[in-house]
């Protein structure tokens, strides 16, 4: 066998030696893949995910994530169901269906599949592009001229955060548009909010709180005390806010099916317990001038 010849049948040999992987496009429509019972098969992600599934599977599949790989494994036949893989980071949910069926006599063992990305959404409100340079340079030093220009959002913050907690709220999960850099936050559900609207009788409890580099959005539930129809007017709102939005524009009388809604309240550099007005002098720190206590992170 002349050097060509070898050569050639290196490479072959080594070609049919790699594992082949089999890949799947997410373009929001769930994807199929197939199980054999008592193999294990390996779904690569590439990315931080957490993963939803019936609660009817356990016992019958076992689920592992880590790394940007999910571990799949059915210790029993399975009928076509659907799992959720969840990127921690955006919040974006994927889409899988599964099925487990027990191996064929000479069946070959599936391979990986990996996960890629498929055409984006045309606007993701989290992004960041760079700001846009001056042409004209100013007199300042070398060093100043080579620092790059801070990246700003396309969309404002506050917009991008109020859209994400009402989708997060009320929107199917499988549809919450991903935005890069938002995060829950963690928030005092106990927290005093006597005096956000005190001039309506309206209890008031919060639902969830979610951050954008130093923006924080809170989602408040509003629900109507009294037996006439109130209308809702940010104006009325006490506290220091960035925006306020409403859910709805009123609230029915106490006991109707729109007795409720949910406020947005955006803040800038702290949470929504330094943002509200003390109820008592008690809260009022001589110090500091401001409230007691710690802003939410």
């Amino acid at each position: 066998m002349n050097l060509r010849a070898w050569l050639l049948a290196l490479g072959l040999f080594a070609v049919a030696d790699v594992k082949a992987v089999e890949l799947l496009q997410w373009d929001r429509i769930p994807m199929a893949i197939p199980l054999i019972v008592g193999q294990e098969r390996i779904v690569f992600v590439d990315q931080n995910v957490r993963v939803g599934m019936p609660p009817q599977l356990v016992g019958m599949l076992r689920v592992q994530s880590t790394g940007g790989a999910v571990y799949l494994l059915a210790s029993q036949e399975i009928p076509p169901t659907r799992l959720q893989l969840q990127n921690v980071a955006t919040g974006e949910i994927m889409l899988v269906d599964i099925a487990a069926t027990p191996a064929a006599e000479g069946q070959a063992k599936l391979e990986p599949a990996k996960i890629v990305a498929g055409a984006a959404p045309s606007t993701y409100y989290g992004d960041t592009t760079s700001a846009r340079t001056s042409t004209k340079r100013s007199a300042t030093s070398e060093e100043d001229e080579d620092v790059p220009p801070p990246p700003r959002h396309e969309t404002p913050a506050p917009v991008a955060l109020t859209r994400y907690a009402a989708q997060m709220l009320y929107a199917p999960l499988r549809t919450v548009e991903p935005v890069a850099g938002i995060s829950q936050v963690r928030v005092d559900r106990a927290l005093d909010l006597s005096t956000l609207l005190p001039v309506l009788p309206v209890e008031a409890s919060i639902l969830g709180a979610w951050r954008l580099d130093n923006s924080y959005v809170t989602a408040v539930k509003l629900r109507n005390l009294s037996a006439q129809q109130l209308t809702m007017n940010a104006t009325e709102l006490m506290g220091n806010f960035t925006t306020a939005t409403f859910q709805h524009p009123y609230l029915g009388a106490r006991g109707n099916a729109s007795d409720t809604t949910t406020l947005y309240l955006v803040t800038h550099g702290k949470g929504l317990k330094e943002a509200l007005l003390p109820s008592s002098v008690s809260q009022i720190d001589p110090k500091a001038g401001g409230r007691r206590g710690q802003s939410e992170k």
